[in-house]
């Protein structure tokens, strides 16, 4: 229920108004976000790549219906690469694909990726692309799939969401065409009908598909990205990897900036691939009350900050 509610605060257009003028929200929201400028994420960036970690930049931003606005992104988005080159950051960036103008215009959209994509692949940057709710799903991958082939871009990646069906599916073709994927369990609420209800159903699909990628992975093709806070899927994930004879240079695990961050440099010390994912910008609140939705203890955190104040 409490979820639920949280997920639908984080698509109404009157809570955002409040909560984004409420000071003490914004102050809260920086434990889950670097900051709101550039020169915030960079210095997040920076402190990150010193403690081991690699990271993954995200402009917060999404459903964007003009024009105008996915031009505004698309800038963003090349500034902070070119921030990424100067500074010789250990950095990609992810972007949703509503925030460069899909429910504009699809091939507005895909200009606006090429145009990132190319800039990135001169810097030797890769680029995800995060996953939306289940309208979005085949789109994205179509997307994906076509930027790959169609227009020949290798550093494009996609993410796919353990608790959907037709997940499994989508793992064997991504895989079997050798592009990168970022595996997480999803983040939004989606009908029993799309996806599994049940914890306990998403976890085992998230094994299972994280066993798939890691079979398919190997160097220069594929690298997953396993993308969980969960202790018992990353036990399993090491010791099937293990077993398998896949080396720690093939896969990666990836966490949220401000989640975990002990098992992050727990990871790092141990010698894995741990990449941080680090969002910033001014539209951090529907991020916000996503990181909410997921845990009981990001509530806790909230509610007590606000007893503190």
């Amino acid at each position: 229920m409490l979820r639920s509610l949280l997920l639908y605060l984080s698509r109404a257009a009157w809570a955002q108004r409040i909560v984004l003028h409420w000071g003490l929200a914004r102050r809260v929201a920086r434990r889950f976000v670097a900051g709101e400028t550039e020169d915030e994420a960079v210095d997040a960036v920076r402190r990150l790549n010193e403690g081991g970690f690699s990271v993954t930049l995200d402009v917060l931003g999404e459903s964007i219906h003009e024009a105008a606005d996915a031009r505004l992104m698309v800038a963003a988005y090349l500034r902070i690469l070119d921030r990424i080159k100067q500074e010789g950051l250990n950095a990609w960036v992810s972007l949703k694909l509503t925030s460069l103008g899909l429910d504009v215009d699809p091939e507005l959209c895909r200009d606006n990726m090429r145009e990132i994509l190319t800039r990135a692949r001169e810097y030797n940057i890769r680029v995800t692309v995060d996953m939306e709710d289940h309208p979005y799903t085949q789109r994205t991958i179509d997307m994906v799939r076509a930027l790959t082939h169609e227009d020949g871009f290798d550093n494009v990646r996609a993410v796919i969401q353990a608790y959907l069906y037709r997940s499994d599916a989508d793992i064997a073709q991504l895989a079997a065409e050798g592009i990168g994927v970022r595996l997480c369990k999803g983040a939004y609420k989606e009908p029993a009908h799309i996806a599994y209800p049940k914890k306990a159903d998403v976890d085992r699909s998230m094994m299972r598909l994280m066993q798939v990628l890691l079979d398919a992975s190997a160097p220069g093709r594929g690298y997953p990205g396993i993308a969980t806070h969960d202790e018992k899927i990353i036990q399993a994930a090491k010791q099937y990897a293990q077993a398998q004879g896949i080396g720690r240079d093939r896969y990666e695990f990836q966490m949220l900036y401000g989640v975990r961050s002990g098992l992050q440099a727990e990871l790092a010390a141990e010698g894995y691939g741990m990449r941080v994912y680090v969002p910033f910008g001014s539209q951090w609140y529907p991020y916000f009350m996503r990181r909410l939705a997921e845990r009981p203890a990001n509530v806790w955190f909230f509610a007590s900050s606000l007893f503190k104040r």
